[in-house]
């Protein structure tokens, strides 16, 4: 099993609209008993709330489920993670801090990093929490542009490795 979670501030805006589109994809490529999808915040301010009601309203909009309660990312969950995906450079920088070692820093990737159209130097999803609805409508957008090149990342990840003669 290869499980990978998605990590932005509270854990009820980015992070549980990338694990819902995330989880849809791997879903629609066949590979849900390969891969596991999370997401958690690096505070703990929400914890135990569902996404925010935007966060909500966009997902559905859109077509995509989404069953969720927020958490707090642990360190010790490194152990048990392949990738940790951040939403954001001051999530990537927070948590690899708080990895325990250089293996579980290097485990933690921008989500952005899996757009080639991303423009070089805007690699955050922006936070859509204090503004108006058009943020979560761009949150998602960012996301599902993202998510096909993470997914084929992690199927590279799960491929057997070619034995070279």
């Amino acid at each position: 099993m290869y499980r990978v979670c998605f990590v932005c501030t509270g854990n009820i805006c980015r992070s549980p609209m990338a694990e819902s589109v995330f989880r849809s994809d791997v879903a629609e490529a066949g590979l849900d008993a390969l891969i596991e999808v999370d997401s958690a915040g690096t505070g703990g301010w929400h914890e135990g709330d569902p996404a925010d009601p935007r966060t909500i309203s966009v997902l559905e909009a859109a077509g995509y489920e989404q069953h969720h309660r927020a958490r707090q990312f642990r360190s010790s969950w490194f152990a048990g993670l392949d990738l940790v995906v951040a939403l954001d450079a001051g999530h990537l920088r927070d948590l690899r801090a708080l990895a325990p070692t250089p293996q579980d820093a290097a485990k933690v990737r921008l989500l952005r990093s899996f757009d080639p159209a991303a423009p070089a130097g805007d690699s955050d999803v922006p936070d859509p929490y204090y503004g108006p609805l058009d943020g979560f409508e761009e949150c998602l957008e960012l996301v599902e542009a993202a998510s096909p090149g993470l997914l084929e990342a992690v199927r590279e990840a799960l491929a057997p490795k070619e034995e070279t003669a």
